[in-house]
């Protein structure tokens, strides 16, 4: 394969998958890791795609944030996994908080129905889909309600947390680095974010391997603040290694 094919499977495979991996790109076109580094910076230089640590992001990703009818269908069955492993987390009995988000979605989906539990959330989605299990008692975070996310942000929503201790919360992010942590493109998703886990004694981040090496606009909360860090097996080695490096505890799932 000549370069310039390689560069539009490689561009192709960052389109599809939101994310193109040096490590896995090697392995796909049977070349060195500094071979793919180079055709990324090739890329880059075109304007197609942003370098990150271990890979790049297409241009498009990084200009918009995508709607949730959009991000529902992306790495399905990788959210799958993650919310099967975070279930293991969730108490006998207690309170639990679920962040808005697709990942957290899942879970609640998934949430068992032979225990009392009390779920806050600030997710649209989440509080409509359980409000009827007979089990559950949803506290739903009131605020302003934004329609890229259908999560309720800004004031209203922080001062309600601030009266809330539950036992763990389930934390989504845009971006996981070591030194940036984890972060989204929305200053007031940030902020809301930042109360959803100071809101809790345990602090779960829920995250898909393409999330990771990526940093947003908007910082949510620094990893020394995170419990444990749930992601898929997807993640590249070297990637997952750095946040271990940090004391963070990685699960793939």
């Amino acid at each position: 394969m000549y370069a310039p094919e390689r560069h539009q499977a490689i561009l192709a495979t960052a389109r599809a998958e939101g994310r193109a991996e040096v490590a896995g790109l090697a392995r796909t076109f049977d070349v060195t890791p500094e071979t793919i580094r180079r055709d990324l910076s090739v890329l880059e230089r075109h304007g197609l795609v942003r370098r990150v640590h271990g890979g790049a992001i297409p241009v498009e990703r990084l200009r918009s944030e995508p709607a949730v009818a959009v991000r529902e269908g992306m790495l399905s069955d990788e959210k799958r996994r993650i919310a099967a492993a975070a279930l293991r987390e969730i108490p006998d009995a207690g309170t639990i908080v679920l962040d808005a988000g697709t990942t957290t979605l899942r879970l609640a989906e998934i949430l068992p129905t032979d225990r009392e539990l009390q779920v806050v959330t600030n997710s649209l989605p989440i509080a409509a889909l359980l409000a009827e299990r007979p089990t559950v008692t949803v506290h739903f975070v009131g605020g302003a309600v934004r329609g890229r996310t259908l999560a309720s942000v800004g004031p209203w929503a922080e001062r309600a947390l601030a009266d809330i201790h539950a036992d763990i919360v389930f934390l989504g992010a845009n971006g996981i680095t070591p030194d940036h942590g984890a972060t989204t493109p929305d200053l007031g998703e940030a902020a809301v974010k930042r109360a959803l886990a100071r809101a809790a004694r345990r602090v779960v981040l829920l995250a898909d391997h393409t999330k990771v090496g990526r940093s947003d606009f908007a910082r949510i909360v620094g990893l020394d603040d995170v419990d444990l860090f749930i992601t898929d097996s997807g993640i590249d080695a070297d990637l997952a290694a750095e946040l271990e490096s940090v004391d963070l505890t990685v699960v793939q799932a």
